[in-house]
């Protein structure tokens, strides 16, 4: 059985608006977002309020169509999950970045990493600038975006991935050679746009190729929805807080 990592990860699904380039979107979200994120939660705990333990984010890659279904996720760990606004992140822009991004909501997970696997991973400080937020490569990094099928039994879903699909991606992953697994189940998944969050992490694409030939089924497809879940690669990641 795996454990639970305690306390709660807010998972950020960020999409840039129509006018707004790629580069543009991540160059404000890395100078001028994640300093003031990094700059709140240190004084949200001087101030004995909830904060952010851990603060990551990902950059997902276009997809076969040179599209972006989302263009990043940012990850917050906190002691527990956090209420949902009364509105969207960023509808009345607090910075750059929130102009150039698409309102956004946070939506409360329960973590589990199957395969550690950090030692792979930096979050050594910058030496020539502030030391965080920092950018890390060197992995290739595939997302999936878990949607369910209507009318689906969450507890009977939630708990075939825990006990059936999580040993079967796990012991397919040390076969290939992947080097982290997490999966991540929302604490609310009829109130979600996805029931869950699954990131797997190789050393490069031969990795992924071979994870594709080795997995075997298991029965999850009886609660996925194949058509509306997104399945996203990604070779970069930002720290703000390690």
């Amino acid at each position: 059985m795996v454990e639970q990592t305690p306390g709660a990860k807010m998972m950020y699904l960020i999409k840039r608006k129509p006018d707004t380039s790629r580069e543009e979107l991540v160059v404000h979200w890395f100078a001028n977002h994640m300093p003031d994120v990094i700059q709140n939660q240190k004084d949200a705990e001087a101030r004995g309020r909830p904060y952010a333990r851990r603060y990551f984010a990902t950059l997902y890659d276009a997809n076969a169509e040179g599209q972006h279904p989302w263009d990043g996720v940012a990850q917050l760990w906190y002691d527990r999950p956090l209420p949902k606004p009364r509105g969207a992140f960023g509808t009345k822009p607090r910075d750059t970045f929130q102009q150039k991004a698409e309102p956004y909501v946070p939506w409360a997970t329960r973590e589990y990493v199957v395969i550690d696997g950090s030692e792979h991973l930096s979050t050594a400080p910058l030496t020539l600038n502030a030391p965080y937020p920092m950018t890390r490569s060197g992995f290739f990094k595939m997302s999936f975006l878990v949607t369910a099928k209507p009318d689906t039994d969450y507890d009977a879903f939630l708990a075939h991935w825990l006990d059936v699909h999580v040993p079967n991606v796990r012991n397919t992953m040390e076969q290939v050679g992947g080097f982290r697994y997490v999966v991540s189940h929302s604490f609310e998944p009829a109130d979600e746009p996805y029931a869950g969050m699954a990131e797997l992490y190789f050393h490069g694409p031969d990795g992924w190729a071979g994870y594709r030939e080795t997995i075997q089924p298991d029965g999850m497809e009886q609660w996925v929805d194949g058509a509306r879940m997104h399945v996203l690669r990604a070779h970069t990641e930002m720290v703000g807080i390690p």
